[in-house]
């Protein structure tokens, strides 16, 4: 079976679409029924090889540094590359250069939620040769690859070729990839995959429509994650924490008389007041709601305290 050892998770974004949520936490250490959303990417990886991971930051890098608190995770080694100044894609993958050396990589977005086959990828890149394999979908919310007889001819447009696929912000890279970014330059990679293409670069894709795949990019997709994952029982199957998800926290504390319904989630450390009411509505780690408050289809930040009634709004 073929085999990466190593992956490059993007976790620099701003999560402009997320504010004022992003304020106070980064998009990847966002919690999905209290698991960090980049912690699937994570788990997803090491379930199929990958015991390496270099994740590059931008705000707030001081979580980042807490939460994997020089211990790397689950027993694995994480590097984490600061972007004072924001790189984009391209720019971030040069700047990790040095982490990731001559062997082929796979690039991971943080902000994305899928259970979807990662092996038949990999292999694909393999057996094509390819320098660089990208992960394709019908996301039916954007369709600028082109993909033809298993090669990736145009991108945005940049040949007048008419795309078919979307990028599913997965893909494989050989160490050639370096040689085409210039260093400290903020650069999407999407103009070197086009360029690349021009020159006779091997770009491959592969359509990888099975499962599930959430891009977790504002509010309303946020909500809707916890909507699905509890109406259809989802559970990605590399997932091995034991409780989840968990719908309250066991170290939450919620009064007999409080009322939680539909896709309600309680943090860890919140606490819920008599006679609270809570419908749809998720608290982060360690807020506060007074008794007798309601909230319908709210987010509350960490560490809020809420009282009165309010409706569709983060606080």
């Amino acid at each position: 079976m073929n085999k990466i050892t190593q992956a490059f998770v993007l976790g620099a974004g701003l999560g402009t679409r997320l504010r004022p949520l992003t304020d106070d936490l980064p998009k990847p250490l966002i919690p999905i029924f209290q698991k960090p959303l980049i912690t699937f990417a994570l788990d997803h990886l090491l379930g199929v090889g990958v015991d390496k991971f270099v994740i590059n930051t931008h705000r707030r890098p001081e979580l980042f540094q807490s939460f994997f608190n020089r211990s790397g995770y689950a027993g694995h080694s994480v590097t984490l590359v600061h972007e004072p100044e924001l790189l984009e894609t391209g720019g971030g993958i040069k700047n990790a250069e040095r982490y990731l050396g001559s062997n082929s990589f796979i690039t991971y977005s943080g902000d994305i939620l899928t259970d979807a086959n990662l092996q038949p990828l990999i292999d694909e890149h393999f057996r094509r040769r390819n320098d660089v394999t990208l992960a394709l979908r019908d996301t039916g919310l954007a369709s600028d690859v082109a993909l033809r007889d298993h090669r990736v001819v145009d991108v945005a447009s940049r040949y007048g070729i008419a795309g078919n696929f979307d990028f599913a912000n997965i893909a494989v890279w050989n160490s050639a990839i370096f040689e085409r970014v210039p260093r400290q330059k903020k650069i999407s990679f999407i103009p070197i995959l086009a360029d690349w293409i021009g020159k006779g670069g091997k770009i491959g894709g592969l359509v990888m429509n099975d499962g599930k795949w959430f891009n977790v990019s504002s509010r309303t997709q946020y909500l809707d994650v916890h909507r699905t994952i509890l109406r259809e029982d989802w559970r990605p199957h590399y997932v091995k924490t034991r409780v989840w998800p968990e719908r309250v926290s066991q170290s939450a504390i919620v009064d007999a008389s409080a009322e939680l319904r539909g896709c309600s989630v309680v943090g860890e450390h919140c606490r819920v007041g008599a006679e609270g009411i809570l419908e749809d509505t998720i608290l982060w780690p360690g807020a506060e709601i007074t008794s007798k408050s309601q909230l319908y289809s709210c987010i509350v930040r960490s560490r809020k305290k809420v009282s009165g009634i309010h409706r569709n709004i983060d606080i």
